[in-house]
């Protein structure tokens, strides 16, 4: 698995606020259907968004669309406690949909990224509406969303991850971008 080529996309996250990215094989993503057991009982924006269960692909279908790819990135960023914790992470969560945009348009055509955590695109959702998506280009789920275990890929890639105990404790966040 040569990575080279995928060194500028990894650069170009870690400028852009992550702490590390390595380049992992889709077979080390673990999907399990109780994943999204934990949006449903555990999340109040279940079945709030599009982008939020019951609307995301199923464990099942992730795992299948995970194996149509040989190579995908998976993005580390730590945050510390501050009241400009969201907004760093809506920054970053942007940088990685247009870091898909740029590496769709360099001939990787399948990019896809997952992002963490609920879509904050829109201070409500077109869903509670009863409209389309306004950022349908835009929007992506989160890999909890789409039932990605993300503490088991995480150790499985050599990547720290613990449950928080207190809020102010430094938060482990991942994306996973599929690239080929």
């Amino acid at each position: 698995m040569n990575g080279d080529d995928l060194k500028i996309y990894s650069d170009h996250a870690l400028r852009g606020g992550a702490t590390s990215v390595k380049q992992i094989h889709p077979s080390s993503v673990v999907t399990a259907p109780w994943v999204r057991l934990k949006c449903q009982f555990g999340c109040g924006g279940y079945n709030y968004g599009y982008c939020c269960p019951p609307h995301t692909p199923t464990a099942e279908e992730t795992r299948r669309v995970l194996d149509c790819y040989n190579r995908a990135l998976l993005f580390h960023i730590e945050t510390l406690w501050s009241k400009d914790r969201g907004k760093h992470l809506k920054k970053f969560r942007q940088m990685l949909i247009d870091l898909e945009g740029d590496m769709f348009k360099d001939g990787y055509y399948k990019a896809f990224v997952f992002l963490a955590g609920p879509c904050n695109l829109c201070k409500e959702c077109g869903k509670v509406t009863g409209t389309f998506c306004s950022h349908g280009d835009r929007a992506r789920p989160s890999m909890e969303s789409c039932g990605i275990d993300v503490f088991q890929t995480a150790r499985n890639n050599g990547c720290h991850i613990e449950t928080l105990r207190e809020e102010t404790e430094p938060r482990n966040t991942f994306c996973l971008m599929l690239v080929d």
